[in-house]
């Protein structure tokens, strides 16, 4: 209802009210017809009020416009149900007054059924009001407050009756039965507002205003019923009969209750009252009460007369009520005296069976009480940590956040602190510990503090365990990869902060030249153990101003600080590469010689720690690309050759998705009959219809690992082809290169026997080509790799011979079916009188082991004679055939006439 409607109620009742109070008062006949047509208004503005209250129950349960109520355990239909049920008992009760008045002789004070109408209205005004203030607590709070409330109207009845009742009850002289028939409606009225008052200060914010209505209809109500008892006594109407206008004015404010206090959606449901005083509601309330009694009592002298019978009635009965509530409180004090008693033994009980060690402390830090278990934790008898303050016990960089933990209890009254301390054990040794201090709360006791410590040692050693591995390499117990990201980031940060020169910071890169070579051959475990040797090596070299690390795999860098001048720090990455390759790595029953590529980088401008971690990254892959046991300082265009070569390796792979890689085939001549006897696949890229060559992609493959795939995919297409070849009756054979990532890949052999059976290609038919480095291979598993190929029947090559490391000591470790010469030495055939010799050395050692001696890069006549003069079998090159197509090697072979030479 909004406020302009509910002030239009407001000036309405008091229109009204006002209109029949004039009424009342003018003078009238005082027969019974007139009397009894005095409460006719009040019995309809009970019933109206009674139909009021209902009709907006069900409204209010139509339309949920209590559910902030409920909230609060209230319940507003149930309330305006019952307060209507009241107001029409009352309505029953004053039209049976009325019909008894006009149809009986009975006397004013004899008790009719419209008396028990009107006081059955009090029980259901009850239950309706407690709807909307529910009752608080249990059973037993309840009980609490109903005593109270008696106590309270007792007092209060005691205080009427002195200043009205009594003098009427002098001069009357009447009996006690005379008195109990005038008083039963002002000694119910007040007993039930005593019990209600209490519970407007307790009542929910939701309901309050329909409390404080629906309270003040009652005490008007009250009120006219007092007026009505004093009619009684009197005979006339007391005060002109102004008791029905009153009476009038408590029906018609009832019956408005609803619609002055309609709840609105969304109205704040916070209960705001239940707190401080306001749980002492009825206490306060019947404390008031007596002490009003006893003012008043003071006041009238303390005279006796006309006391009797009321006041010694009211008195009575209310010491046998205080008298119940004592006996109440003593056996709740039993009960908490028992809780508390039953408390502390638990207290105890726990502490007893606690692993932790739980003390008691004055303010001074004495210890009142300390758990057994304290001498299975830290070794103390309990008698000397009582004997000694606990600070004693505690770490002396402790005591200063101790000292404030326990100041803060002492000003603030604190809950529940947890700080960690270091604590001396009876060996001497300091534990690691976490407590929690709270107060310590006793009855009739000062306030102490309640101290539970835990031993937390074995978990700080674990964590700087985790944090010790989080940060260090557990291969070579250097800092890792986290731990430089980290320091390299403050230091400069704290040289950016204190305008310090960037330049003085300088990183080392170190990548070990050859070690995955080791360690897929020699394994994981014999590998770490080699890095674990670079890494004592490295370690030696180290000065206490840098910082050295394992970066990953093989891979070490080095943080230098406070660098006087970049030639130190070169000097530094060369003893490094020195002190690596300086002697040789025992792994097993070998010795492996291994070398460093080296980069590195100075801060200088740089203020990203990232940037100069990668741009020494990017200095050491130069190096590496130069070949092994260099080093490099980063220049600006080496960035640009490592994206460039990325991004390439990124175009690898959508090429080999993409399927944009071809084959040709360049033959293989024999020189002495000019006949082609076999193909070398050659890989080929259409990069967006440019040809590029293997040359500007074969090193990125095998970078990236693409090589694998790329060289299965190469291997399995040739062989196909050539088998189709040999189906015409072409007994050519195929000639396919191979790197050592293929041949030391997973499954590499069964790769290769599962592409010949495939192709239907016959194992003898194919020659694998490797590279002379394949022979260095320390673990041999690359070298007993090709063996199992050798098993199957396919031929091995050596390719480039003479250019590398193979010598006739490795060659005796892998029985080989040919060996291809260099053309590096073809082309300087009968031009260096030194790689002639050579090469016709290489070509007699073919001949000597039974091997067949190819040459490559046959481009010149003379060269052609001079090989042929040598005695060497096979050749090719541009001379003899330039690599083609499988359509042009179809139509040289096709023709039989073989190559012109």
């Amino acid at each position: 209802m909004g406020t302009r409607a509910r002030r239009l109620w407001i000036v309405a009742l008091v229109a009204l009210f006002l209109l029949y109070l004039v009424g009342t008062l003018v003078p009238s006949a005082q027969d019974s017809v007139t009397a009894a047509l005095g409460e006719w208004p009040t019995s309809v503005a009970a019933g109206a009020a009674g139909l009021s209250l209902l009709y907006a129950s069900r409204r209010w349960a139509a339309t949920g416009a209590d559910r902030d109520a409920h909230a609060d355990g209230a319940d507003g239909p149930s309330a305006l149900r019952h307060l209507g049920f009241a107001a029409l008992a009352w309505c029953a009760g004053g039209v049976t007054h009325g019909l008894i008045r006009l149809f009986s002789s009975a006397t004013a004070l004899s008790l009719t059924l419209g008396d028990l109408f009107a006081l059955a209205a009090l029980p259901l005004f009850v239950i309706g009001f407690t709807k909307f203030a529910p009752w608080p607590g249990g059973l037993r709070t309840a009980v609490r407050h109903v005593t109270d409330s008696y106590v309270c109207a007792a007092a209060v009845f005691s205080v009427v009756w002195l200043l009205l009742f009594s003098p009427l009850y002098q001069e009357l002289g009447e009996g006690a039965g005379f008195l109990g028939f005038a008083l039963v409606y002002p000694v119910a009225d007040i007993v039930v507002l005593c019990l209600l008052v209490p519970l407007v200060f307790m009542s929910p914010h939701s309901t309050r205003r329909a409390v404080l209505v629906a309270i003040g209809a009652l005490i008007v109500i009250a009120g006219a019923d007092i007026l009505g008892a004093l009619t009684r006594l009197t005979g006339p109407p007391f005060l002109g009969g102004v008791e029905h206008p009153v009476r009038f004015l408590g029906f018609a404010l009832l019956g408005a209750l609803p619609w002055l206090v309609e709840h609105r959606p969304g109205t704040d449901p916070r209960r705001i009252t239940g707190r401080g005083l306001y749980r002492f509601a009825p206490e306060l309330a019947a404390i008031g009460a007596v002490f009003a009694a006893a003012v008043v009592l003071t006041v009238a002298g303390v005279r006796l007369v006309g006391v009797a019978p009321v006041l010694p009635l009211a008195a009575g009965t209310a010491v046998v009520v205080l008298l119940v509530r004592m006996v109440g409180m003593l056996e709740e004090n039993a009960t908490l005296s028992r809780m508390v008693r039953n408390r502390e033994v638990h207290f105890h009980e726990l502490a007893r069976n606690s692993g932790d060690v739980i003390l008691v402390l004055d303010r001074d830090g004495g210890v009142n009480y300390v758990s057994p278990g304290t001498a299975e934790a830290f070794g103390y008898r309990l008698d000397d940590v009582l004997a000694a303050p606990v600070t004693a016990l505690i770490h002396p960089e402790d005591l200063g956040r101790t000292k404030a933990v326990t100041d803060l209890f002492s000003e603030r009254g604190a809950q529940g602190v947890h700080m960690r301390l270091r604590v001396r054990a009876a060996d001497g040794t300091w534990r690691h510990t976490e407590s929690t201090m709270s107060l310590y709360e006793q009855p009739g006791e000062p306030d102490r503090l309640l101290v539970t410590t835990r031993d937390i040692s074995a978990q700080v050693a674990l964590q700087d365990e985790v944090e010790h591995l989080t940060f260090h390499d557990g291969v070579t117990g250097l800092p890792n990869r986290a731990y430089l990201e980290e320091r390299a980031s403050d230091v400069l940060a704290h040289r950016v902060i204190n305008e310090e020169p960037a330049g003085e910071v300088a990183v080392i890169f170190l990548d070990l030249d050859g070690f995955t070579a080791v360690n897929d051959s020699a394994g994981h475990v014999r590998g770490d153990h080699l890095l674990g040797q670079a890494a004592r090596r490295l370690r030696g070299e180290v000065d206490s101003d840098a910082t050295l690390a394992r970066w990953g795999g093989d891979e070490f860098a080095v943080l230098v600080e406070n660098v006087p001048r970049v030639q130190r720090v070169v000097d530094l990455a060369e003893r490094l590469g020195r002190v690596i390759a300086s002697e040789p790595f025992p792994v097993a029953d070998r010795d492996i010689m291994l070398t460093a590529s080296i980069g590195v980088a100075f801060a200088e401008q740089v203020t990203d720690s990232g940037e100069l971690l990668r741009n020494a990254d990017v200095a050491m892959t130069r190096a590496k690309e130069r070949g092994a046991g260099h080093v490099e300082v980063y220049a600006a265009h080496m960035h640009d050759t490592v994206v460039s070569r990325l991004e390439l390796q990124i175009r690898l792979r959508e090429a080999l998705a993409k399927d944009e890689f071809f084959l040709e085939y360049q033959p293989v001549v024999d020189l002495g009959s000019s006949q082609v006897t076999s193909v070398e696949a050659l890989v080929r890229w259409d990069r967006d219809g440019e040809r590029v060559g293997p040359e500007d992609f074969i090193g990125a493959a095998e970078e990236s690992g693409l090589i694998v795939p790329l060289g299965e995919r190469i291997l399995r297409e040739a062989c196909e082809k050539v088998a189709v070849w040999r189906l015409s009756d072409w007994d050519i054979g195929l000639s396919v290169n191979l790197s050592v990532k293929q041949v030391l890949s997973p499954r590499f052999v069964e790769s290769v026997a599962g592409i010949l059976a495939e192709s239907g290609l016959p194992a003898e038919v194919l020659t694998l080509e490797v590279d002379e480095e394949v022979l260095l291979d320390d673990g041999g598993e690359a070298v007993q790799r090709l063996g199992e190929l050798r098993e199957l029947g396919v031929r091995l090559a050596i390719d480039d011979y003479g250019m590398g490391y193979a010598s006739l000591a490795h060659l005796r470790r892998l029985s080989v079916d040919a060996i291809k010469i260099d053309p590096s030495f073809v082309a300087d055939l009968g031009r260096d009188d030194t790689v002639t010799l050579l090469t016709h050395t290489i070509i007699q050692l073919g001949r000597d082991l039974g091997v067949q001696v190819v040459a490559e890069g046959i481009e010149r006549s003379e060269q052609l004679e001079q090989l042929r003069a040598m005695g060497c079998d096979h050749g090719q090159g541009f001379l003899v055939a330039r690599p083609m197509p499988a359509s042009g090697v179809e139509s040289l072979v096709g023709g039989e006439a073989g190559v012109s030479l």
